[in-house]
């Protein structure tokens, strides 16, 4: 067992290493598991000159450490600055296992945690200095905690932040089990909170067909009470929005089909939504399917009624030179040759 670490990799053009990793920077301790990654410093503090984002903040999901680095004073081989230890997490939060990193427009950094410290699910949010990196306490009101947590994103002018619910750490953390999901140990509901009191406002189920949601996203344009959300048990994308009322609701836009397959653990495959974007000019939806291996494009002009316009196959488990083999694929496509990267 190796430590994780973080690569650098050179994009300049004209560099001779470019597209090479040109640096590693190994973290100091074992099974962490480095998930998402945030800056220090948000976008709207760019009116302060004093703001850079110099450090990335990089939690760790199993351990529950925060490692802070220094990207700046050598770009091309960052240094660790500071370790945030789990101790500080669970003690002044009573949360564990933290995922998703913002930075914050008054300095400080949000972390949205999924677990509690004896590893059930519990979906909360710590406050860390900017400067300092103290775990500073909460953000969520008292009681406000959810069941589960992931992911989760803010849009100040509608005074709003949606999250997301995964599963529980003691769950995950040993690889998926269908049984736990019929056990109650995964997510499927987004929660809606008022971006001001930090309160719960509405919980949203989404039923097994929004099983695990996991990455939300917001439209770019700051006028826009809207985004998605990507499922990845369920193979789904759902679309939220505010309605004429002022409260959230949600429908379903995309569903992926499962593969019929031999030679895998199951009998249908299904496509494991994971990563989802939102292009800067808010016309193209971005996911990538884990399990059946392709990057999917979505033109979303029409926001309830996104159509597919482009597809990549980068791996997964469907390859035609691998273990599985299609039986039915209700989209009928033929199973992708290996992608082969030179």
């Amino acid at each position: 067992m190796k430590p994780d670490y973080l690569a650098t990799v050179d994009v300049d053009p004209k560099s001779p290493t470019y597209c090479q990793v040109i640096h590693r920077l190994e973290v100091p301790n074992l099974r962490d598991e480095l998930h998402h990654t945030g800056w220090n410093a948000c976008s709207s503090c760019h009116g302060d000159a004093t703001k850079s984002r110099s450090l990335l903040i990089l939690p760790a999901l199993i351990s529950s450490r925060i490692y802070v680095v220094d990207v700046a004073t050598d770009p091309r081989a960052p240094r660790m600055h500071k370790i945030v230890e789990p101790t500080e997490l669970m003690w002044k939060c009573g949360l564990a296992n933290p995922h998703t990193s913002h930075c914050l427009g008054n300095g400080q950094i949000m972390i949205g945690c999924i677990g509690d410290p004896s590893g059930d699910g519990k979906g909360g949010f710590a406050l860390l200095d900017g400067e300092s990196f103290e775990v500073l306490g909460n953000w969520e009101k008292p009681g406000d905690a959810t069941a589960f947590g992931y992911d989760f994103w803010y849009q100040p002018r509608h005074n709003v932040m949606i999250s997301t619910e995964w599963g529980a750490p003691k769950a995950l953390a040993n690889g998926f089990d269908m049984q736990h999901v019929k056990e109650g140990l995964y997510g499927t509901s987004i929660h809606v909170w008022d971006w001001t009191t930090h309160e719960k406002l509405q919980s949203i189920d989404l039923g097994m067909e929004g099983a695990v949601p996991l990455e939300v996203r917001f439209l770019h344009e700051p006028s826009a009470a809207e985004g998605y959300v990507g499922c990845a048990l369920g193979s789904t994308v759902y679309r939220f929005f505010r309605t004429t009322k002022g409260d959230w609701t949600t429908e379903l836009v995309i569903k992926v089909p499962s593969k019929k397959v031999e030679g895998w653990a199951m009998p249908e495959m299904p496509s494991l939504i994971t990563d989802i974007l939102i292009s800067l000019d808010d016309r193209y939806l971005y996911f990538s399917n884990w399990l059946h291996g392709d990057i999917r494009q979505y033109d979303i002009t029409d926001r309830s009624k996104p159509r597919l316009v482009g597809q990549a196959f980068l791996g997964g488990s469907i390859q035609s030179d691998g273990a599985v083999r299609v039986l039915e694929d209700p989209e009928g496509r033929e199973q992708p040759p290996p992608c082969v990267i030179k």
